[in-house]
């Protein structure tokens, strides 16, 4: 594990240098599945003709369905795949576990709760661009996260991760019981409804939910750029941490707390799309290093050209009919999630 402070330990190298190589080559990555996403599709269409200025909008096809029909869920896909990549490295730090992910402690499955909840038994309320299943599952995902951390936190304001993580797991069992019982009451539609927003969907319509989530969006990574250093001690022990300067209970509370934001604003807009979180922060390390100073940025930018790509496959490998997204992270993520059990054995 590397912990050290100076600026140049890693190799050799300066970490500024390594840090600005990291996030060049990986952001170039994220801004090209961005911006070659949308030109992939039933409908081939020209990136040269859709920037066209020349021509009028409402006569250019091409940027009608590069602006209107594909960039929307483009950059869905792009913020919810920032999110979970980020949330899964903050997760695997806080609890010192390789296989945490953003939903180990309950976050998604509140959010599903709430989701299903409106989908079965209907609502008409909405805020602003959030529709009203986005905005149960965001209250879920809240209401999950309050749940887990009043349970963990102790009398001297520090987090067990030992309750953290049990309680986490409690109340996913006891959320999906509930998902299941509320399923056996609604009707066929309803049903398929709820099963089909489990399994993840970037299918949006506009750019109102993204900006809607940036409330949580922002203070989360603006938590994120601040974590690096103190992640690198805390995952190495508490004690180690403290011994180091590091004020713990702070550290474990801004992680839980910008991991959920950013996981409940992740599942609001998306649903439940399960393996990005512990797929690319492992990926991620067998490129760069452990250190989190680079991993945080780069499973990020990674995570956007992750997701974005599998929801290239999603809606193309079966044209015209599209596969829901987190049935292809999950067909990727399940065999590598296998294979990190083998290696750690």
């Amino acid at each position: 594990m590397i912990i050290g402070t100076s600026p140049t330990d890693i190799g050799g190298r300066s970490v500024r240098a390594r840090l600005a190589a990291v996030v060049a080559g990986y952001g170039a990555l994220a801004v090209g599945a961005c911006i070659g996403a949308p030109l992939i599709g039933s409908t081939h269409i020209s990136l040269a003709r859709a920037l066209d200025r020349s021509i009028p909008f409402a006569n250019n096809v091409d940027a009608q369905i590069f602006f209107v029909a594909r960039m929307p869920r483009v950059l869905t896909g792009a913020v919810a795949g920032a999110a979970l990549a980020a949330a899964g490295v903050v997760m695997q730090a806080l609890l010192r576990n390789p296989l945490a992910t953003p939903f180990t402690l309950g976050v998604s499955a509140g959010a599903a709760l709430g989701a299903i909840l409106v989908i079965t038994f209907g609502s008409v309320v909405a805020v602003g661009a959030i529709s009203p299943v986005p905005l149960a599952s965001l209250i879920g995902a809240v209401a999950a996260s309050a749940i887990v951390y009043t349970l963990a936190t102790r009398p001297g304001r520090t987090i067990s991760t030992t309750v953290l993580l049990l309680a986490g797991v409690t109340l996913n069992a006891f959320f999906s019981a509930v998902i299941l019982f509320v399923q056996y009451l609604a009707d066929f539609t309803q049903t398929y409804r709820t099963v089909r927003w489990l399994m993840g969907d970037l299918d949006v319509g506009s750019f109102g939910p993204v900006l809607a989530s940036l409330p949580l969006l922002v203070p989360a990574f603006a938590v994120f750029a601040v974590l690096p250093r103190s992640l690198n001690l805390l995952s190495v022990g508490t004690d180690t941490a403290a011994t180091r300067g590091v004020d713990v209970g702070r550290t474990q509370r801004l992680a839980f707390l910008s991991a959920s934001l950013a996981t409940a604003a992740a599942v609001s807009l998306a649903g439940p799309i399960g393996f990005v979180g512990i797929i690319v922060p492992h990926l991620v390390r067998l490129m760069v290093g452990v250190d989190h100073r680079l991993v945080l940025p780069a499973s990020a930018l990674f995570g956007v050209a992750f997701l974005v790509g599998c929801d290239v496959v999603s809606r193309t490998i079966m044209a015209p009919v599209e596969v829901p997204v987190g049935v292809v992270t999950a067909m990727v993520g399940g065999p590598f999630f296998l294979w990190l059990l083998v290696r750690r054995s």
